[in-house]
């Protein structure tokens, strides 16, 4: 946020986990993270990745422990986001020597705005995100309750 016109992150520096994400993917995604000369200063991001199988998550582990011993250069910049109800989980449980309590340095309303800058799609462009609030392109709909129709 100390930019407002630098972009947000692409495809291929965020990898959203579910329990069907597999090893492979997963590999990819370290690789272009960790191998020297391909991070150019981005930040990757695992979301979820506390939802990664058991099998997937040993070998993710593994490959990132081996990239890290034969990696040179430790300028890479990895963040791993886990639901903090299962930080018993694989993930959070072989990372937790990296762990870092994060609080947002910013208020609410300011990141909200440094949001809007980048998912708000102009009212000219003709986008489907016309019929949302603002022409938003993006947004998140949460519920307590399972199955509210969401």
């Amino acid at each position: 946020m100390n930019n407002p016109d630098q972009p947000l992150p692409t495809f291929d520096e965020v990898l959203l986990c579910t329990p069907q994400t597999t090893a492979e993917q997963v590999e990819l995604f370290l690789r272009r993270c960790l191998i020297p000369g391909c991070a150019e200063k981005k930040i990757y991001t695992m979301l979820y990745a506390d939802e990664l199988t058991y099998d997937v998550s040993s070998r993710a582990e593994k490959l990132f422990q081996r990239l890290q011993r034969y990696n040179s250069c430790s300028t890479y910049r990895l963040v791993i986001l886990c639901n903090c109800e299962r930080e018993h989980s694989y993930i959070p449980s072989a990372f937790s020597q990296y762990k870092v309590h994060m609080i947002p340095q910013r208020p609410l309303a300011e990141i909200q705005r440094y949001l809007q800058h980048h998912y708000r799609v102009a009212a000219s462009s003709g986008s489907a995100a016309s019929v949302f609030k603002d022409n938003m392109c993006v947004g998140i709909v949460a519920s307590k309750r399972a199955g509210v129709g969401k």
